[in-house]
């Protein structure tokens, strides 16, 4: 079995941030693996660990900044890793969902997976569309907020988390694309040996020609026109002292507002 396991970097902002034009400065920007696709990672890695034969792979879709986070991925338990990048997605304004499933769709084709995980959504842009969209342009079966999973030779029997705390049992056949719910494990941290063996493990930088793609990948009708930081409808009032002073602080709010009187 291959597991194709597609994964993110993501920019997480300081508390207090300027903006630079259409972004965020980036002095005030970090970036680390996404939330969602860490525990991608450890489904993945806990069936190869399960059983005979099993070939774990990353991709990502990114920068040269990036192979440290994929590299993460390899120091977790993944075999080998894709990163794709070039010229033409260095100059494009934006990646959508729709330029991004294209793209990963080619490396599914590629690698010809059995099942392919990706977290539900992003903590930064927060789409939660890429895993489906892949499934849609490959032809794969899919399933969306699986927090639990098992697998035979060709089903994945999963649990799907709905809105309203409604769970779904459903069988999934292979080939599939799952996009992974928080919890559904608990990702490892990695260790300082798999840390410096993922240095020496395979990591192929590909770029649009090689996948079999060209720049009309990236054009896009989605343009960004702004970047600001959204205006607060509230003030916050922050109580001080012992209990009673905090619940005496607050009638005295509650009086000014109109809410009690007396």
């Amino acid at each position: 079995m291959k597991i194709l396991v597609a994964v993110k970097e993501v920019a997480e902002a300081e508390d207090e941030f300027e903006i630079d034009g259409l972004d965020i400065d980036e002095r005030y920007l970090e970036y680390d693996l996404n939330e969602w696709d860490d525990y991608a990672i450890e489904e993945a890695v806990q069936i190869a660990e399960a059983g005979d034969d099993v070939e774990v792979v990353s991709v990502t879709v990114g920068e040269e900044r990036t192979e440290e986070t994929i590299r993460m991925a390899l120091a977790k338990g993944v075999d080998r890793a894709i990163r794709v990048w070039d010229d033409t997605l260095a100059g494009a304004d934006s990646l959508d969902v729709s330029a991004k499933a294209d793209i990963l769709a080619a490396v599914v084709e590629a690698e010809d997976p059995d099942l392919v995980l990706t977290g539900v959504q992003a903590n930064d842009d927060g789409y939660g569309a890429t895993g489906v969209s892949v499934a849609e342009v490959v032809g794969y079966e899919w399933a969306a907020v699986v927090n639990e999973l098992e697998l035979d030779d060709d089903t994945a029997h999963v649990r799907r988390e709905l809105e309203g705390g409604v769970e779904e049992l459903t069988d999934v056949d292979l080939p599939a694309v799952l996009t992974i719910q928080t919890g559904i494990n608990e990702p490892r941290y990695a260790s300082l040996r798999g840390i410096r063996q993922a240095q020496s493990k395979p990591l192929d930088v590909q770029g649009l020609e090689d996948l079999g793609l060209d720049a009309s990948v990236v054009e896009s009708p989605v343009e960004r026109t702004a970047m600001f930081e959204p205006e607060s409808e509230s003030d916050v009032v922050t109580f001080e002292g012992d209990a009673g002073e905090e619940a005496g602080q607050l009638a005295e709010l509650l009086r000014d507002k109109g809410v009690v009187e007396g």
